[in-house]
């Protein structure tokens, strides 16, 4: 799971029990569920399926990327969009083009049309979407959940995105790819279809506040600047934030590098290459489950601290065995790790960050841990050329051994106890 802050702000309204927003929290849930369930898919089939067009590594990378470039490209200004129109409207058009690129993608696969840049121009569209709703989402949460609420929503989403990225999609796009090409792209367009019509059940209003008559309009860069300069000023964000992009280069390493570690160094199958990579949605699962109960036992701050233990181990252990119980075990451990701070950070940061500034905020946080993934995949693939696999796990490891340092001494239990009072 990719590790990301998000943020909102308190609404200044009291929750009392007949609180319609109440009934927000299930469908939040079931929508993101769906919806990365669908993302699972897709992410794992466009690449299979560039391999049955193209012999080339190239061509094939290049369909891959579409779906995650996005998110240096157009991220800062698909945030400036976010905080002008209404969010759940925007869900709808992310949905509703995720819709339409399947369904092309359908035909184009069921009619024997299905070509390079078809799955090129169709993971465009998708990876836009995907930015876009991931965006939205994040910024709808404050104005539809109440504060009380926040952290079990906040659990149970972050819990949905990684069974469905990173377990049960990969998995039931396998299933449904044996089953066919159609099959698998067909139900993604459905279960995008039943997502946006979730929508439906949202109650409350989801538009940042418009500004006043008299303001003066600003530009879209100049807009951009201001999220990033709400960030950057604040020194807990700007520390969770850098220590998310290490987090998450460290994440794109591992993801990069494990496939071939596991089948040279630690000569599995496919089989138990799985059960590695499932591992991390496992812990990711078990970590919303358990969320609640560690921060109460611990706190907030224990708990985040509790992912760079567990990064540092998923990483670690494969610099120091090949034994696929200890290198599963690490897996597990950063997954449940990366959802606890997940969790965390953003319940944290709904606290402080003001309604307007919510799509630019959300998408300066991301740009950090979205861009930092492919960073860390390519530096890995140079280090292991260079010097074996090991020293490549070994060298991320010791990054994320120092990221304690800054996060003990900016995030601070005084620090925290501002951002509740806040």
């Amino acid at each position: 799971m990719v590790t990301v802050l998000s943020g909102g702000t308190k609404t200044g309204e009291e929750s009392g029990p007949a609180d319609p927003r109440r009934r927000n929290t299930p469908v939040l849930v079931g929508f993101t569920a769906v919806t990365n369930l669908a993302d699972g898919v897709v992410k794992m089939a466009l690449p299979v399926l560039a391999t049955r067009l193209t012999g080339s590594p190239a061509e094939v990378t290049a369909v891959s990327l579409t779906l995650t470039l996005p998110w240096l490209l157009v991220a800062l200004h698909i945030g400036v969009l976010v905080d002008r129109f209404d969010r759940r409207l925007l869900l709808w058009g992310a949905n509703g083009a995720r819709l339409a690129a399947t369904a092309w993608l359908t035909a184009s696969a069921t009619g024997g049309g299905l070509t390079l840049g078809t799955l090129l121009a169709a993971g465009a569209v998708l990876g836009v979407a995907d930015v876009l709703a991931s965006t939205s989402a994040s910024a709808l949460v404050p104005a539809a959940v109440p504060e009380e609420r926040r952290e079990g929503a906040n659990a149970w989403m972050v819990g949905a995105e990684t069974v469905g990225q990173e377990f049960a999609g990969p998995f039931v796009g396998g299933l449904l790819l044996a089953a066919g090409t159609g099959i698998a792209l067909g139900a993604t367009s459905v279960a995008y279809a039943l997502a946006a019509l979730a929508l439906l059940l949202l109650v409350g209003r989801f538009r940042a506040p418009a500004p006043a008559p008299d303001a003066v309009a600003v530009p879209v860069n100049a807009r951009i600047a201001e999220g990033m300069r709400f960030l950057w000023h604040d020194r807990v964000l700007r520390t969770l934030s850098l220590i998310v992009a290490v987090l998450a280069a460290v994440w794109g390493a591992w993801l990069a590098l494990m496939p071939l570690y596991a089948r040279q160094a630690m000569e599995l199958g496919p089989r138990e290459y799985g059960i590695v990579l499932s591992a991390l949605g496992v812990g990711g699962l078990v970590g919303a489950m358990a969320v609640t109960r560690v921060n109460r036992l611990l706190g907030a701050r224990w708990a985040m601290f509790a992912d760079l233990v567990g990064t540092a181990l998923m990483v670690a252990l494969p610099a120091l065995t090949t034994d696929i119980r200890a290198v599963a075990a690490g897996a597990l451990l950063g997954g449940m790790g990366g959802t606890l701070w997940t969790v965390n950070a953003r319940t944290l940061t709904q606290r402080v960050v003001p309604d307007e500034m919510l799509g630019r905020y959300n998408a300066a946080a991301r740009l950090f841990s979205f861009g930092a993934m492919p960073l860390g995949a390519a530096l890995v693939g140079l280090l292991a050329e260079w010097g074996g696999t090991r020293l490549a796990f070994g060298v991320f490891a010791l990054a994320v051994a120092v990221t304690p340092v800054p996060f003990l001494r900016n995030v601070t239990p005084s620090a925290l106890r501002a951002f509740h009072a806040r």
